[in-house]
């Protein structure tokens, strides 16, 4: 180990940040006895909750009613809980409402940190963080820290800010008032078309004048892309008075200059899809919703990640690494970018699963714990069933579609095949690369573009599942890192993939002609 001034004190992990994700990792790490820290800068768990979102009301569901009393099943619609067995303290003691306030997020949190004795240090800031041969030396509220890894979990650390002249008298989500009468008779703008955005426009819809939403990128619906972090139908109110002739409206444009002139703005704009069509436009409020980026000041240059284009998110490696700082994962919502605008791993729902994944990957590293997996019989029947089973059950794959797959090692010399939980799709494809017959097998929401996604053309046919719209499961078969085959299972309303003609027959004569060869 590195030479460390006296008093240093060493971790193996030490988790940066609380919040959900800090949290349920946490839980994880204690449950498999390794020896872990959370610091957290705040008195209590969950201070992102504490201030977001402005007005109060999630947009994770929380389905307490279904016909399921399965507790697996009934997470798929359980948006909020964190997973621990046994789970005798799930979010729907906290709050019933269909779409819970932020105040029960941080009662829940605060609760499960307590519940689980959890080894969290409050009131510690981290003030910096250097890398070293083995590990990371960080300096947190007025001491030192030796760790083998850090797991950042602090959630979004500052506003992102666009780069706009004048952006300095738009008034931040952070800082706006959320009292809808101070909007009375204004004409306000709201920068961006995100939840933030709209959200924002929903509170004061009945007080102002006019409401512009406005961004350069088209609005992104949720019911069109199947993403929970897009557009919520909830909100639909603003697009109403927007087609209804309101004066409400949603905005393609760039942003060139925000300028005061007198007690108003003049904002000057180029629209997106108008053959370079300008405005100037009057405004008494401008408001910048336009959502948040992760904060790397506290990292010396040593061990600085590496950002996105954006520069709003870190850039992961398929185990949710750094790309360029070894053993520097990220974990929550700062841990989206290999599925960014596709699966859940933004959200409670899915960082749950990848969190529990993550636990694995860092105790095979760190710990010497091989990654778990079951035998089952290198057989189509028993694959077969070994795949309708989890697809129909699992929780993890429902929520982390087209990220999270299981995995299908074959040894057919020894007639058994290693089947694995729960890896993202491009990590077992890197780890399990120099095999020559193995199978991921997921779920799959139907992306095409379909126009109205409320009048699909269907085709319940076997040979056409590949154009099923709703939510399916789908085969994949590898040969090292090349994909070779692919089935499609038909959708089915319920998720109930069980039907003989549909799901059965064709798993089953697709693995018996593959083993066969």
């Amino acid at each position: 180990m590195t030479d460390l001034p006296e008093g240093t004190e060493h971790h193996r992990y030490l988790i940066i940040g609380a919040g959900p994700a800090g949290l349920q990792l946490s839980y994880y790490l204690q449950q498999a006895g390794s020896d872990y820290l959370t610091l957290e800068r705040a008195a209590e768990p969950g201070e992102f909750f504490r201030r977001f979102p402005r007005h109060r009301k999630l947009i994770s569901l929380n389905k307490v009613h279904t016909t399921s009393t399965d507790p697996e099943i009934r997470l798929r619609w359980d948006w909020n809980s964190l997973l621990h067995t046994p789970a005798d303290l799930p979010f729907a003691d906290y709050s019933r409402e269909y779409f819970p306030s932020a105040d029960d997020m941080v009662r829940y949190l605060g609760d499960f940190a307590r519940h689980h004795g959890l080894a969290v240090r409050y009131d510690t800031s981290v003030e910096l963080v250097t890398k070293t041969d083995d590990g990371f030396l960080v300096h947190a509220g007025g001491r030192l820290l030796h760790a083998d890894c850090v797991v950042w979990a602090a959630g979004w650390g500052r506003p992102n800010v666009p780069d706009v002249r004048g952006i300095e008298h738009a008034i931040g989500y952070e800082d706006m008032s959320t009292d809808p009468a101070d909007y009375a008779d204004q004409r306000v703008l709201i920068l961006g078309k995100g939840n933030s955005a709209f959200e924002t426009a929903s509170a004061i819809l009945g007080h102002a004048a006019m409401i512009h939403l406005a961004s350069p990128r088209p609005l992104r619906l949720a019911w069109n892309t199947k993403h929970p972090g897009d557009v919520r139908g909830h909100h639909g109110a603003v697009l109403d008075s927007y087609q209804f002739k309101t004066l409400h409206s949603v905005l393609d444009c760039v942003i060139d200059e925000i300028r005061p002139v007198g007690d108003k703005y003049e904002v000057h704009l180029t629209y997106t899809h108008a053959d370079g069509e300008t405005a100037v436009m009057e405004y008494e409020t401008v408001l910048r919703c336009t959502g948040f980026a992760m904060d790397t000041s506290v990292f010396a240059d040593n061990c600085r990640p590496g950002m996105v284009p954006s520069g709003r998110l870190p850039a992961t490696r398929p185990d949710w690494q750094s790309v360029d700082v070894d053993g520097l994962y990220f974990a929550g919502t700062l841990a989206q970018d290999r599925d960014f605008k596709k699966a859940s791993s933004a959200f409670i729902d899915g960082f749950r699963y990848n969190l529990r994944t993550l636990t694995a990957l860092l105790r095979e590293r760190y710990e010497g714990a091989p990654l778990a997996y079951e035998k089952v019989a290198a057989d189509a029947e028993a694959l077969t069933e070994a795949v309708l089973d989890r697809v129909n059950w699992s929780s993890a794959l429902w929520t982390q579609f087209e990220f999270l797959c299981d995995v299908l090692v074959v040894d057919a010399a020894a007639g058994v095949v290693r089947h694995y939980h729960d890896l993202p799709e491009d990590h077992a494809v890197a780890r399990f690369g120099g095999e020559s017959h193995y199978y991921t097998f997921s779920l799959r929401w139907g992306r095409d573009e379909y126009g109205d996604v409320f009048a699909i053309e269907r085709h319940p046919q076997p040979d056409r599942a590949a154009e099923s719209a709703f939510i399916h499961p789908v085969v994949r078969r590898y040969r090292g890192g090349e994909l070779v085959e692919e089935l499609h299972l038909l959708e089915d309303l319920l998720a109930e993939w069980r039907r003989q003609d549909r799901h059965v027959q064709p798993l089953r004569e697709f693995f018996t002609a593959d083993l066969g060869r």
